[in-house]
């Protein structure tokens, strides 16, 4: 048989990760409330459904912004035929102008500079390859969204050199840290030609202030390297203070803008990851030429852009939805890490997000990360949840998991929040001397019963949470 290429026979896909074999033992066995009941609940995925019926309705009242309705059929000839790689005009203006009012209106974002790709995965490729030439590297903090060894380093062959966060100042980026993986990296002769961050942060859920941004600019620009930051989940802040991003930051400070650049996409704010709606934002005139070029490897069909330039053009739809998910985000995770907080699992404090990031370390055996697989194939086959642990993320702490709360509808969450309490109590069980169990056990119970009663009476009264789209009215209507 004929050699075939080093791409394709090599493992550099990153499919080798606990975090794509979750997904697998959630496909092998996908959860259904009638069909399997006992299989796997999906918590492994960062999917935005909760205003889906909100999107629907507006589908509903606006036929013509599909070329395959009757409303919408005059437009057709013109979708289908050949569209150049600089996208349709309206859907770039229509995207620009989207970025900057889930940015508060802030900062104006030039509709010439949008660039289109497939999904956020094909702009950050876009990006590496603009960037760094095979062997060199980018810098990201820990711990960070596994797919980056995919995006950023499969195709590029391009490095990634971590910067390493820890839990004592809750995974913040200092520039000791910063400073420190600079170093090393020059050690092993690597050369460094830029930082990525995540802001909101994936897996963490959380952002940064302004104070930090303005040391990370000083810091790219001392070293002369570029900053990449990947804002795709900016609408997802769900509570104070308001989210600040670097376009924004960069207004304030002296900065070289050639440096900067920042990825984007509708798949987290939107819920649209099956349009792989991706975007490339530089502020270098070089980087934004050279992306365009490329985007005829991975452009967004011309049926999607129509449709998002008029639904994203429509400014009361987009206040009321961008209102109303920032609203359905705050009563799910308030809801999600309270419930779990009454059967003792504590999770890292955030505002943003499609997750949390659960701390389950003193469930580990033994502080290691041997210890941490151990309980996360626990939680896969006997609690039949697809949680994702921190090593996959590159965590440089065993026992810290992502937990994914907007993916499912109430009815899943209540039973996926179930089966959590069960294995608490149970493995509470386990620490306790044989004779002593059948005693423990019922204390616990009724501690747990008594605990959520009380808590559940406060939490219903909040009148945050009485609304129609409360998980907790839906799941008892």
């Amino acid at each position: 048989m004929a050699a075939i290429s080093k791409i394709a026979t090599g493992n550099g896909h990153g499919e080798n990760s606990a975090y794509f074999d979750g997904w697998k033992a959630y496909e092998i066995n996908p959860f259904h409330p009638t069909d399997r009941p006992d299989g796997v609940i999906q918590m492994g995925l960062a999917e935005n459904q909760l205003c889906f019926d909100f999107i629907e309705k507006w589908l509903m009242e606006h036929p013509e912004a599909s070329i395959c309705t009757a409303e919408g059929v005059s437009k057709f000839k013109e979708t289908a035929l050949f569209q150049d790689y600089h996208g349709i005009p309206e859907f770039r203006q229509a995207v620009a102008k989207f970025m900057g009012k889930v940015r508060g209106d802030r900062v104006k974002f030039d509709p010439d500079r949008i660039v289109m790709s497939g999904g956020a995965t094909g702009a950050h490729e876009m990006v590496a390859f603009c960037l760094a030439d095979p062997g060199e590297a980018f810098l990201v903090p820990t711990p960070y969204y596994p797919g980056f060894d995919r995006d950023l380093r499969w195709r590029t062959g391009v490095e990634l050199v971590p910067v390493v966060c820890d839990s004592a100042n809750d995974f913040k980026i200092t520039i000791d840290s910063l400073q420190s993986a600079y170093h090393k990296a020059q050690e092993a002769n690597i050369k460094i030609k830029g930082l990525l961050i995540t802001n909101p942060s994936n897996p963490l859920g959380t952002f940064m202030d302004k104070d930090t941004l303005k040391n990370i600019i000083n810091f790219v620009n001392e070293k002369n390297i570029h900053l990449i930051g990947d804002e795709i989940y900016a609408a997802t802040v769900f509570m104070e203070p308001e989210f600040v991003s670097i376009s924004e930051v960069i207004e304030e400070v002296e900065c070289n803008r050639d440096l900067i650049h920042i990825v984007y996409s509708l798949s987290k704010d939107m819920g649209f990851p099956g349009f792989r709606v991706g975007i490339v934002y530089s502020y270098n005139d070089t980087v934004t030429s050279c992306a365009r070029k490329m985007s005829s490897f991975g452009l967004v069909s011309s049926q999607t852009q129509h449709l998002i330039a008029t639904m994203l053009s429509n400014d009361e739809f987009i206040d009321n939805f961008v209102a109303e998910s920032r609203e359905r985000l705050f009563k799910r995770h308030k809801y999600f890490t309270w419930t779990l907080s009454q059967i003792g699992i504590c999770s890292l404090k955030s505002n943003a997000g499609l997750f949390i990031w659960m701390d389950l370390r003193k469930l580990l055996k033994e502080k290691t990360f041997e210890a941490e697989m151990d309980l996360w194939r626990v939680i896969i086959d006997e609690v039949k949840l697809n949680v994702s642990p921190g090593s996959s993320f590159h965590c440089h702490e065993p026992g810290w998991f992502r937990v994914c709360f907007a993916n499912m509808d109430n009815y899943t969450m209540e039973i996926a929040l179930s089966r959590i309490r069960n294995f608490m109590v149970k493995n509470n069980e386990t620490m306790v001397p044989p004779r002593n169990k059948l005693l423990r056990r019922t204390s616990l119970k009724l501690s747990l019963s008594r605990s959520l009663s009380r808590k559940m009476d406060d939490f219903i009264m909040s009148p945050s949470i009485m609304s129609p789209q409360s998980p907790l009215v839906q799941a008892r209507t």
